[in-house]
């Protein structure tokens, strides 16, 4: 038989800060770590311990003595159920502290970087409704919270669309209102439900397989344009019909109506066909006079605004004088390998996934961008020394990895070609410190910019200037 787990309850747990995953930090009476993920630094409280490590609990406060005068009052009523935006609850010039603290202390700690004076951490002017892409999910069991359950009430409709619960694959948080996209997201979203609702369309089941709604997608940009998708499970096609039809009457500012028919078990549309049942298959951005074409596949950085000051900042920490060859790793669609090629002699840029080389060819042909090449392929294998002796050493590399940091062979290469500067971009400072400190033997860290791109959570990027020493 299993032993059952002792909980421990600890008293007067002073909240000293915020760590990793926007969890807290408090210590227990013999020293270990508590993390916690319902306060915020400066609170004292009772925790109830739910997981037990050598080296740390982690636990859930159960009574608050003294409230932090960090705290602030949740803008979104879903807050605390919803894992969205776990940081609402603490003021945004807060947010910003420790988001700054992270990134230093994972450069020195985990890369043991001799640093620059760090620039002060770039916030959003938008701190809410920042969002141009969103997913939703429709499910006919909708989570219901501990006073609905407790309650005498019996609920009738179960529909959901929203928010998959923390650590839950199969429980869906009906949203009425979210903050972190710009109307009219919550309009089309609550009209598509009450839609299927009344016209009996069924939402999905995901344990059992079944139902015709499964996934709803917005997105939106900064000159106006909308995409909707609506992910169906079971081919019915006079209810989807009915729904896309609806949808174009009651909202004609729709760009992009399109579809996707999934009958598989995981939600992923990227290896399905996507139809386009009104308007065009893609809508636009637009950056200093740049267009970029988004498709439903496509990757652009979440945060338009933000992005445009990221790519700033990593175009002038490049310095270029026109002269230079650059090579922008992990290219994505090549947003930056444009925003910058205005500066350079040429731009190579190289990326895994195909079908993001094929926007961004696309891209730059619209742009009339003619000092650009693209390539696709696994980074650790294309970026090798064939690939440098047929598009030349390059004078700069810009890098953008995934959450992962960068293939150790790709930071080999490019200590083994050791162009003058390197501009590292990141949204996880901690592979990027640890990739920083296999870069220290050639190269000096010159300036560090963090940049949020997500307020409200504790998600932070950071660029870091390399220079040869």
């Amino acid at each position: 038989m299993r032993k059952k787990k002792r909980r421990q309850v600890f008293e007067n747990v002073e909240v000293i800060d915020a760590g990793a995953k926007g969890k807290t930090v408090g210590k227990s009476p013999d020293g270990r770590v508590i993390f916690m993920t319902n306060t915020v630094p400066g609170d004292v409280v009772d925790v109830q311990t739910t997981k037990k490590r050598k080296a740390y609990f982690e636990g859930t406060a159960t009574n608050f003595h003294k409230l932090s005068e960090k705290r602030v009052e949740p803008e979104c009523q879903h807050f605390g159920t919803c894992g969205g935006c776990k940081w609402q609850n603490m003021g945004y010039e807060h947010q910003l502290f420790f988001k700054q603290k992270e990134v230093e202390n994972n450069l020195r700690r985990i890369g043991h970087l001799e640093l620059p004076e760090v620039s002060t951490i770039l916030g959003s002017e938008k701190q809410y409704f920042y969002r141009n892409k969103m997913e939703f999910s429709f499910s006919d069991s909708r989570w219901l919270t501990l006073e609905e359950l407790q309650s005498d009430t019996v609920f009738e409709d179960k529909n959901a669309l929203g928010f998959h619960i923390p650590g839950m694959w199969d429980k869906i948080l009906d949203i009425e209102k979210c903050h972190l996209q710009a109307d009219p997201s919550n309009a089309i979203r609550l009209e598509t439900k009450d839609f299927a609702v009344k016209n009996e369309i069924s939402f999905f089941n995901p344990r059992n397989q079944y139902g015709t709604l499964r996934t709803l997608m917005i997105r939106t940009s900064s000159i106006g344009e909308i995409m909707v998708l609506i992910q169906f499970f079971e081919n019915d096609e006079i209810k989807r019909e009915l729904l896309l039809n609806h949808l174009k009457e009651k909202f004609s500012e729709i760009t992009s109506l399109l579809y996707v028919v999934n009958p598989k078990q995981n939600d992923t549309i990227y290896d399905q066909e996507v139809i386009c049942y009104s308007g065009r298959d893609h809508i636009f951005e637009e950056m200093e006079g740049l267009k970029f074409k988004i498709n439903a596949k496509s990757f652009y950085q979440t945060n338009s605004d933000q992005a445009y000051e990221l790519y700033k900042i990593t175009r002038e920490f490049a310095g270029l004088t026109g002269e230079e060859l650059v090579y922008d790793l992990y290219t994505g669609t090549g947003t930056i390998a444009q925003f910058v090629a205005k500066k350079a002699k040429k731009v190579v840029g190289i990326e895994s996934v195909p079908e993001a080389i094929k926007d961004a060819k696309a891209n730059a042909e619209n742009n009339k961008i003619e000092n650009v090449d693209f390539f696709v392929g696994d980074m650790k294998n294309v970026f090798n020394e064939e690939f440098i002796a047929s598009n030349g050493v390059p004078d700069v590399i810009i890098t953008d990895p995934p959450r992962d940091g960068m293939h150790k062979d790709v930071v080999q290469q490019i200590l083994n070609i050791s162009p003058e500067k390197v501009v590292y971009v990141s949204c996880n400072s901690a592979t990027q410190a640890r990739d920083l400190a296999l870069l220290k033997e050639v190269y000096k860290v010159i300036k560090v910019q963090p940049v949020d791109m997500f307020p409200q959570t504790h998600h932070v990027e950071n660029i870091v200037l390399l220079e040869k020493l």
